[in-house]
């Protein structure tokens, strides 16, 4: 299952680090790719309850998630 989400605040490629470490460490996530032109991140996941965990981690870095799509 894909998902792709936008997340707002992502400023610099600190920001995109930060979202890229924290979402990688949610188990079942592959295939990451994050944007900090788009300010979108997309995503493989392997169950779909993942997609509350993977935003959690990223607005737990201070990010906020504005947008999901499944």
């Amino acid at each position: 299952m894909t998902v792709s989400m936008k997340i707002d605040g992502m400023h610099c490629d600190g920001c995109l680090r930060s979202v890229e470490k924290a979402a990688t460490s949610v188990e079942g996530v592959s295939n990451l790719s994050v944007s900090l032109e788009s300010g979108e991140l997309t995503a493989d996941i392997a169950r779909p309850e993942l997609v509350d965990a993977l935003k959690g981690v990223i607005e737990d870095c201070g990010f906020d998630v504005t947008g999901v799509t499944a």
